[in-house]
């Protein structure tokens, strides 16, 4: 089958079922994927995997010794890209979440993140689960784990009770609703590993505090966090 007519099919389909730019909401061409070309380039990147002492780095200061710290690109309540997130979590849009993973670990590919044993998604509650039908985090990290060529594992962090949402929430609050709440399962079979953390979104890095708290437990266990968007607790 030609080039062309597989471009013909997708254009007709395009006319009942068009795929759409996740941030501007524009129609996408045929060699385009979840973001329009305009809204690639002008993607809020942060750069701060070229910088140790980043913003999201000293979040963890004086609280637990990540390795590395991370977050792909900044998060704006009033930047049109807050709908990437959006259409993530809450309509069932998937491949934002491969996508944007892939995109962030070619960014990461020639950095010290790509220097981890392994990469473990923040989990979500089962209930939660259940309902959304998956876990928007673990999506990311298998974009990333195609670029990066390092395995994904999944069950290794179960998150042991359902927690309220963390806005509008202080600091302090966001950590005391997730302390405890997560269990490594089988720690044996990630000792002396290093570990990339991967979750959707930081804010005080209260989750990931707890996740990784758990993970360091552990012997010979090192962490780093690489999150697709930061955004300042308001």
């Amino acid at each position: 089958m030609s080039i062309n007519y597989i471009q013909y099919l997708q254009g007709f389909t395009q006319i009942f079922y068009p795929r759409l730019c996740a941030a501007c909401g524009n129609a996408l061409y045929f060699n385009e994927h979840v973001l329009c070309l305009a809204c690639y380039a002008d993607l809020p990147r942060t750069g701060f995997h070229l910088d140790p002492d980043n913003e999201v780095a000293r979040l963890f200061w004086g609280r637990i010794p990540v390795r590395n710290a991370t977050c792909f690109m900044l998060f704006n309540k009033e930047s049109h890209y807050r709908t990437i997130l959006y259409e993530l979590k809450y309509r069932k849009q998937r491949q934002i979440g491969t996508e944007m993973g892939r995109l962030f670990g070619l960014e990461l590919r020639e950095s010290p993140f790509a220097e981890a044993d392994l990469i473990v998604p923040v989990p979500i509650h089962p209930s939660r689960l259940r309902k959304r039908g998956y876990n928007q985090s673990e999506l990311i990290a298998m974009g990333m784990a195609g670029v990066l060529q390092l395995p994904v594992i999944s069950d290794l962090i179960a998150r042991t009770e359902k927690t309220k949402t963390q806005t509008k929430k202080s600091r302090y609050e966001r950590w005391e609703n997730v302390r405890d709440t997560f269990r490594i399962e089988f720690p044996e079979n990630i000792r002396d590993k290093h570990v990339l953390l991967v979750d959707d979104v930081i804010t005080t890095g209260a989750t990931i505090e707890a996740c990784a708290s758990s993970l360091l437990a552990i012997q010979g266990v090192s962490v780093s966090v690489a999150a697709l968007a930061f955004t300042k607790l308001q």
